[in-house]
């Protein structure tokens, strides 16, 4: 499996679109899981919901569905997390296993090639497990179509010999929650998302929300931190706390060596640009689409394939890994006739837009 990276046997895929974000290269501000994440990835997430910082929402209701599942002695309901990468799915996965007591079974929708690798997994979880699947809308029809029994009636559909003599019988399964992720809600089966219980969508988080974890990851790796630090690399976080603690292990490494270790303002706003990260999250790759489209292009509309190329860029990856975030923050656009600045684009690059 391309784009994976694996843990103690458990595959964490990379976000966006899969091979795209795969085959983008590993960007401070990449949303996807990167290798340098999983040094301090797993001891920094939190393992209840009362240490999980943002998604209030999500997180209110999720505490009133485990509650009553263990108030009934039942396993709690199939859980669909949607939603961009890097905003806490398989945290929260990780989360609702720990607040019922169970083990957690974390695979990737890709990772599952074969009807028997899906049974596999199911005949091997015990009473009240929870299987994760990350990007679960990546899955094999055929595999998914095993699963359809298995999450609906605790029960797998099997074919016994073969030919005129071949029988089905129904194996039953342990009781079992299931938690799907997907970043592509609309690449998911009406089938498959109508057996989940409950859906949520994970949103951005606000720069508050981000100085918050933050400041609780700074505590958890012993790193002298202020506030106003705090928010400084929270701003530059592109609301997702993935990134901010990626740029706080960075930020820590620049106060160490070209500081005192504390970091500060100033000295979070140094190393970021030290980085190439700057106030708005954008880096050097960001920054020079912009400048393809404002200077080489002159503002006119380019098609995604010419922008491509002079960004010597695969189409797929400015498209689900580059335009994203430039187009939440007002800085380009898609029109009929291709990408194009923004007048919030040209103000970024501190350039005047062209006169009509």
């Amino acid at each position: 499996m391309s784009g994976g990276i694996e843990i103690e046997g458990l595959v964490f895929q990379a976000g966006a679109s899969g091979q795209a974000a795969a085959s983008a290269p590993d960007r401070a501000v990449a949303s996807h899981l990167i290798p340098e994440d999983l040094a301090i990835d797993r001891s920094l997430r939190p393992r209840r919901l009362s240490d999980y910082l943002g998604q209030e929402k999500v997180k209110e209701s999720l505490s009133i569905m485990l509650d009553a599942a263990k108030a009934r002695g039942e396993v709690a309901d199939h859980i669909l997390f949607s939603g961009p990468p890097g905003l806490g799915k398989t945290t929260l996965a990780s989360v609702v296993a720990n607040e019922m007591g169970s083990n957690i079974r974390v695979t990737s929708g890709p990772a599952i090639v074969r009807v028997g690798d899906l049974t596999s997994i199911l005949t091997t979880l015990e009473e009240g497990d929870v299987l994760f699947i990350d990007e679960i809308h990546r899955m094999n029809r055929a595999v998914e179509e095993v699963l359809y029994p298995a999450i609906e009636d605790f029960a797998l559909d099997v074919i016994l010999g073969e030919g005129p003599a071949a029988r089905t019988a129904r194996l039953p399964l342990n009781r079992f929650t299931l938690i799907g992720a997907t970043t592509r809600t609309g690449l998911l089966t009406g089938p498959l998302r109508d057996r989940f219980g409950v859906s949520f969508r994970m949103e951005y988080y606000t720069p508050e929300e981000l100085a918050a974890i933050v400041r609780r990851s700074a505590a958890i790796l012993d790193v002298a931190i202020d506030d106003a630090g705090a928010i400084e690399i929270a701003r530059r976080s592109r609301g997702t706390p993935r990134l901010a603690n990626r740029l706080l292990k960075r930020v820590r490494d620049f106060a160490q060596v070209r500081g005192d270790g504390v970091i500060t303002e100033d000295m979070a706003a140094c190393a970021l640009d030290f980085f190439e990260v700057d106030h708005v999250g954008l880096d050097a790759t960001d920054n020079r689409l912009l400048e393809v489209l404002c200077v080489q292009f002159s503002g006119r509309p380019v098609g995604l394939t010419t922008l491509a190329a002079a960004l010597s860029e695969d189409p797929d990856t400015v498209e689900d890994v580059y335009e994203p975030y430039l187009m939440r923050q007002g800085l380009i656009m898609r029109t009929p006739k291709g990408r194009q600045a923004t007048a919030r684009a040209w103000e970024h690059l501190g350039m005047a837009p062209p006169v009509e």
